[in-house]
């Protein structure tokens, strides 16, 4: 039975969710946290806020030092992604490469639970490497026969975010002019960070919930009304302006040509514009943790006096 004083080893954990989630265990008395990251720059930025968690800065997709961590370990929690970029190599060293070493060393140290984080991509249209890749990552996941739970979230949002609502809201603050791409009416299920995180510490306390869920934001709402919402919430006066897709589409295959990891790719603007909407289930009931209504975390997200300027590396 988890405890205050189980071991818990978040591999990836640097990131949004892991720097959300190492808050909440934090704060839920939870010391014997591990984190494991090749990005420095952000486990630094964790170390700042929580000094006594263990830090290691450790590529996933290379053996090393850092399996011996999962000795006597009761948790793991699979975090680490490559969500954005033009290299398939790095997707692929990064979602699957990384993944296999994860099993790999979860079977040999026999870990009491694993708690898997695929995403929504795995049920979506979309062909770009970050889809192709954590489909095939959780069939990893699935074919190694560990019984664990597998959480497929949809596009998140929240403290630290470097990819998402994160970057558009540093982008509207830097600069006058805004580009919507199209009509900007494509719809979007976006998750709560902080909800997330709570659905992952209620599988980590009960070790009855397996098997693979799918976890949406409960509120359907179009990009460009995120867009607005963020600008109403950061005070940005950036003027919105509509580019016809073509001409945004060029324009980022033109910034690619000079920016070799691009924070918005063409690929991932074909991911946006794909018309489709993802099955909502009762996860409040289901995980007995409480949803945040979509304007207050927004307003959480954009308005904290402590985390909302902090900036993680890409």
């Amino acid at each position: 039975m988890l405890n205050h004083n189980s071991k818990i080893v978040i591999c990836g954990g640097a990131g949004l969710v892991g720097q959300n989630l190492v808050h909440m265990l934090f704060n839920s008395g939870y010391k014997n946290i591990i984190i494991i990251d090749k990005h420095h720059k952000n486990l630094e930025i964790l170390k700042n806020f929580f000094p006594i968690v263990n830090t290691i800065n450790a590529d996933l997709s290379i053996s090393g030092n850092w399996e011996n961590s999962f000795k006597e370990a009761n948790v793991v929690i699979m975090l680490q992604a490559q969500i954005g970029g033009l290299n398939f190599l790095e997707f692929k060293n990064n979602n699957l490469n990384s993944t296999q070493n994860i099993i790999k060393n979860y079977k040999k140290f026999e870990v009491d639970r694993l708690i898997h984080i695929s995403s929504s991509a795995i049920n979506s249209s979309a062909r770009d490497f970050y889809s192709q890749t954590k489909k095939l990552q959780e069939k990893l996941v699935i074919d190694s026969k560990i019984d664990c739970v597998i959480l497929r979230p949809t596009l998140m949002f929240g403290w630290f975010d470097r990819k998402h609502f994160g970057w558009l809201s540093r982008f509207m603050k830097k600069s006058p002019i805004f580009p919507i791409p199209g009509n900007g009416k494509y719809m979007r299920q976006p998750l709560y960070a902080k909800d997330f995180c709570k659905i992952i510490i209620s599988c980590m306390k009960d070790s009855k919930i397996n098997g693979i869920y799918d976890i949406s934001g409960l509120e359907k709402i179009n990009y460009i009304d995120i867009i607005i919402q963020i600008r109403r919430a950061i005070k940005s006066n950036t003027i919105l302006i509509k580019i016809p897709y073509r001409l945004f589409y060029i324009l980022l295959r033109v910034w690619s040509i000079f920016d070799k990891n691009p924070p918005f790719s063409v690929q991932q603007l074909e991911a946006l514009v794909i018309d489709e909407e993802f099955k909502i289930i009762d996860w409040p009931k289901i995980f007995n943790v409480q949803s945040t209504p979509y304007d207050k975390a927004i307003n959480e997200t954009f308005t904290n006096t402590t985390f909302s300027h902090v900036e993680l590396d890409f």
